[in-house]
């Protein structure tokens, strides 16, 4: 998180989720998914800048604009206004959002820009949030915002709203390709119809970095298979991702459509994403890395 200047500018990366592993466990009676997911971030992600003002508005800018809405449906705009009515009544605030991350792609991002913007308001405006208050807000706005806001790497039970520190994976290359195809969650969810995965309930245990890996080689995204159904590019991208030189670990997303793949070594996962670019223009393809824990919190 950056501050610069007289006019108190704050300056936070809302980094792209990745979801090392989904496990889809049951529906409940309100119709919300129960998960397991191990959850982390990369480098690269969208970035959300706040000024003082007398109201709250919101710009977007970047390659993702034209895709993103700046209206109440927002999330980041929701979540501005949910802070303020909840912790800061009469505030304002003039955010600015860079659109980095396609939309409906499965990393979070939406859910990202309104932790990002908690995270932005709360230093802006000098407030003294509880962490479980927050937590409490962060689960008002979407399932995936908690998380958002926690950074690292975390595993993530219930519906979002239990999150618990995992072993960190900081510097471990990474490379993300999307076909340009939006997909909803909720569609994806639907097209699953019922059929649901089992825990890996050693995850809970796990220790140390090099245990985390070797777990998540036995573990999956049980929501790939109905993604693949509706957009099969998806599979195209495993594919060439699973086949590409130094790959540790091949797989999707959230709900798609993006998938991703850990490297050992940078240079290979450059390659990958330059190779991706060069087969398949119409991808958004990049190779990045994961973030410290730290860097969750910090601008891009």
């Amino acid at each position: 998180m950056a501050e610069t200047g007289a006019a108190r500018v704050v300056d936070v990366c809302a980094r792209a989720k990745i979801n090392l592993c989904l496990h889809v466990l049951g529906r409940r009676s309100d119709g919300y998914h129960t998960l397991e997911s191990v959850v982390t971030f990369t480098e690269l992600g969208d970035r959300l800048t706040a000024r003082r003002a007398s109201g709250i508005s919101l710009a977007v800018s970047g390659p993702f604009a034209a895709a993103v809405p700046v209206d109440e449906t927002n999330l980041a705009f929701k979540a501005a206004r949910l802070l303020a009515a909840r912790a800061a009544p009469g505030r304002g605030a003039a955010l600015v959002l860079e659109k980095n991350l396609p939309v409906a792609a499965g990393i979070g991002g939406g859910s990202a820009d309104a932790a990002a913007t908690f995270r932005a308001l709360i230093e802006l405006w000098d407030l003294d949030v509880a962490p479980a208050d927050l937590q409490a807000l962060a689960l008002d706005l979407g399932a995936d915002v908690p998380v958002c806001l926690a950074g690292g790497t975390i595993l993530v039970g219930g519906i979002g709203e239990r999150v618990v520190p995992l072993p960190a994976l900081p510097g471990l290359p990474i490379v993300l390709v999307n076909p340009g195809v939006p997909l909803a969650t909720a569609t994806v969810f639907r097209t699953l119809a019922g059929r649901f995965g089992h825990s890996r309930k050693a995850l809970a245990s796990v220790r140390t970095t090099s245990e985390l890996l070797d777990l998540l080689g036995g573990c999956a995204n049980d929501l790939t298979a109905p993604a693949c159904a509706l957009v099969p590019a998806i599979g195209a991208g495993l594919e060439f991702l699973g086949a590409r030189p130094g790959v540790r670990l091949a797989r999707m997303s959230g709900s798609g459509a993006t998938c991703f793949a850990l490297f050992d070594d940078a240079a290979a996962a450059h390659a990958a994403a330059r190779d991706a670019k060069r087969r398949h223009p119409d991808w958004w393809a990049v190779a990045t890395r994961i973030a410290t824990a730290a860097g969750a919190r910090s601008a891009c």
